[in-house]
This record gives C-alpha cells, sequence and structure tokens, in this order.
C-alpha cells in the first residue's frame, strides 16, 4: 500500500531541510526523485546522499518561482523519466520583520518563493499527473493557524498554501489527483536555526509549549509524506495535516 516503485516524484527545495528529508522518505518507499533547487552545491551533495543507499534520484538547478524556468523544468523532467506521479511543493523562504518593517520587495520575495512557485510548479505538473492519477503534496506551516508577527509575509504564504490546496484538491479530483498539505511544526533546519536566533526565547517557548517536549526534526515529516503519495491515501484530499509533536492541540 505504501510501495512507491516505479513512481517518480519531484521535490522543490529537496536539497536540503525538510525537503531533502521527505525526498529520502519517497526513495526509500521506491520512487525515483527529481530533486529541484537553486544551489548546485547543495544538489550534488542530496543526490549522493540519496543514492548512497541504492536509491534513484537526479538534481535539477532551477528558480520555480520563474514561469519560463518552471515549463522547462518539468518538460525535462518528463523527457528524463518519462512519467511524473508525485509533486512535492516544498521551496520557501522567510523574512522576520514586523509588517511596518518590511518593504515590498521583501514581501515579493517570500511570496514568489513560497506561493506563486507552488501554483506555477501545480500548473506545469498537471498534464503529467493526470495522466496516470497522482499526488500533490504542499508544505504549508502552523503559522497558517497562528499569527506570527515577526513573520507576516511567511504566515500569509502559508495560508495561501492551505488555501491553494483546497482549490486544487476540489478542481482535479475528477482527474483522480489527490492535493493534500503538511503544517510543519517547528522543525530543527537552518531556517528555524535562524529564528532561534533572532526571537529571543523562542527555543524555551516552544519546547515547553511542545508535548512531545522537542524540536521536530526533517525526518518527522516524510512519513506523512509517503502516506501522501501512496495508494494509502487515495481517499484523502483536500486536507492540511499538521506534524508538529502536538504544539497546535495546545489551549
Amino acid at each position: 500500500m505504501f510501495q512507491l516503485a516505479p513512481k517518480t516524484a519531484l521535490v522543490t527545495g529537496g536539497n536540503g531541510g525538510i525537503g531533502l528529508a521527505i525526498a529520502q522518505g519517497l526513495v526509500d518507499a521506491g520512487a525515483r526523485v527529481a530533486v529541484v533547487g537553486r544551489n548546485p552545491d547543495k544538489l550534488r551533495a542530496a543526490v549522493e546522499a540519496l543514492t548512497r543507499s541504492g536509491g534513484q534520484a537526479q538534481a535539477y538547478q532551477a528558480d520555480v518561482s520563474d514561469e519560463t524556468a518552471v515549463v522547462a523544468l518539468f518538460d525535462q523532467v518528463a523527457a528524463d523519466f518519462g512519467r511524473l506521479d508525485i509533486l512535492v511543493n516544498n521551496a520557501g523562504t522567510n523574512i522576520r520583520k514586523p509588517v511596518q518593517d518590511l518593504s515590498l520587495a521583501e514581501w515579493n520575495t517570500v511570496l514568489d518563493t513560497n506561493l506563486t512557485s507552488a501554483f506555477l510548479c501545480s500548473r506545469a505538473a498537471y498534464p503529467l499527473l493526470r495522466q496516470r492519477g497522482g499526488k500533490l503534496i504542499n508544505i504549508g506551516s502552523m503559522t497558517s493557524i497562528f499569527g506570527a508577527s515577526f513573520a507576516p509575509a511567511y504566515s500569509a504564504s502559508k495560508g495561501g498554501i492551505v488555501q491553494l490546496t483546497r482549490a486544487l484538491a476540489t478542481g482535479w479530483a475528477a482527474d483522480g489527483i489527490q492535493v493534500n498539505a503538511i503544517l510543519p511544526g517547528w522543525i530543527d533546519t537552518e531556517l528555524t536555526l535562524n529564528a532561534r536566533a533572532q526571537v529571543a526565547g523562542l527555543d524555551e517557548r516552544i519546547v515547553a509549549r511542545t508535548p512531545a517536549g522537542r524540536w521536530g526534526r526533517p525526518e518527522d515529516l516524510a512519513g506523512t509524506a509517503v502516506f501522501l503519495a501512496s495508494a494509502a491515501s487515495d481517499f484523502v484530499t483536500g486536507t492540511a495535516i499538521p506534524v508538529d509533536g502536538g504544539y497546535s492541540v495546545q489551549a
């Protein structure tokens, strides 16, 4: 039920953090994975890690917020693999400033990277996903549930991810495509390392509120991604699943 061979998956931002952990989970379940990112050194390292245990992975350098680059990317992946069954929209960034200090350019950078890229990639993937019935997984955030005064653009983009997920799930169900979102909690990544440095007392508050008593690890997201990518979730669509150690259920 959870076996992904011989399917092909594409993971944006798959060369590090949560994206790489999800790519590893998909490879371990038997999928061939196209890893997309902008940093060539990180891409090479990611593919080496993914193929070390015999998995199949290939790197693609692209800016997924650029429409022309996205079209070329999906054309190339289709030519190289002959199919696409799973898309994980994971590319993301954050600029932590209160809204009154945020420039329009900074706002656009976050929205383009986090939300517009998901729209562009989903649209480009649609004709490939509908061929066999596919899976689309958007990586959101708990900030789609809670406000974050120090990350207004990020919060807006991730709220948009949840609504985009619902719209695509409704629109593409007849094509046999399931569309769902994962909402990571506080996960120990390069991005959140910066947050702990920039937001006083953040680490202590998070551990105190999380029933699991710890920050999440990127690999904590892999199982949920494999479930949503597999036949086990064929009647699951339009959902947004928190993976947060219980943080979001606390009062």
